[in-house]
């Protein structure tokens, strides 16, 4: 497949970050025995993974504004361009020694995703989209599964942090989805959820309060793929609100119908 340079540049700064925390990913069975060390290591993984990830985007695009989860906003002099970062989703699987975890980078021009990068280092699977060119991963073209039955369909959800978000909510979500559907799903990391509804593994997935780096890459990935991506209440507000419900176009119009009465 024949990468534009927008993703070349984006693909090789997720590689470099990737071997670093790959590396580090095998540091942390050693640290296990301590109950501080394992959670200070991860932080500063994910520090050193965002400053590798700032620096390789911005001396590619100099100029380039810059949104990652740890460092905040970077305001650059190119007001329309932003990078949007997320340098280890998954944090607690991470930290957990379990290889469900990814680098997300987006791009936004203006108020659009235009290119998508979604890099998982433990098994080397990197998803890639660019905005009207479709969603790879690898080298394989994505598409979001057929199904129209709910009932033959697996959905992949969220469930808030201790002491973050609705906890009562998500349990009558969940209870709702479990008579509903074959399966229900909770891996820990939204970028890989949303990468996985792109490549037609999971039917669908819906989770709340998300921000705008867990998500701008696999909204995009799931468009690309001919899925539908919308918030809770259905309209086009995923990025806006950081609630997201996805899948094709019949399971995205069947969860939005479930989940909205709920709140």
């Amino acid at each position: 497949m024949l990468q534009s340079a927008l993703i070349n540049v984006m693909v090789k700064a997720a590689r470099r970050a990737g071997r670093s925390l790959k590396r580090d990913l095998g540091e942390i069975e050693n640290l296990q025995v301590s109950l501080k060390g394992p959670a200070n290591f991860v932080s500063l993984a994910d520090k050193r993974a965002e400053q590798m990830l700032y620096d390789d985007l911005i001396k590619a695009r100099p100029g380039y504004g810059f949104l990652g989860e740890e460092g905040g906003t970077r305001e650059g002099t190119d007001k329309s361009n932003t990078w949007i970062v997320d340098p280890l989703d998954g944090t607690t699987n991470f930290l957990h020694g379990i290889p469900q975890f990814a680098i997300s980078i987006a791009l936004q021009r203006e108020d659009t995703i235009v290119a998508g990068v979604i890099y998982n280092p433990a098994n080397d699977e990197l998803y890639t989209s660019e905005r009207g060119k479709g969603a790879f991963l690898n080298d394989t073209r994505l598409r979001v599964a057929g199904r129209k039955q709910l009932s033959e369909c697996v959905i992949a959800c969220g469930l808030p942090h201790i002491g973050r978000g609705d906890h009562e909510l998500s349990r009558r979500e969940m209870t709702e989805m479990q008579n509903r559907v074959a399966g229900l799903r909770r891996f820990g990391a939204a970028s890989l959820d949303l990468a996985f509804v792109a490549a037609g593994r999971l039917d669908g997935y819906w989770e709340r309060n998300l921000q705008p780096w867990d998500i701008a890459a696999g909204l995009l990935m799931v468009r690309e793929a001919g899925g539908v991506v919308s918030g809770i209440e259905g309209g086009d507000t995923a990025m806006a609100t950081g609630h997201v419900v996805c899948g094709n176009e019949t399971i995205q119009r069947e969860l939005v119908k479930i989940l909205k009465p709920l709140g």
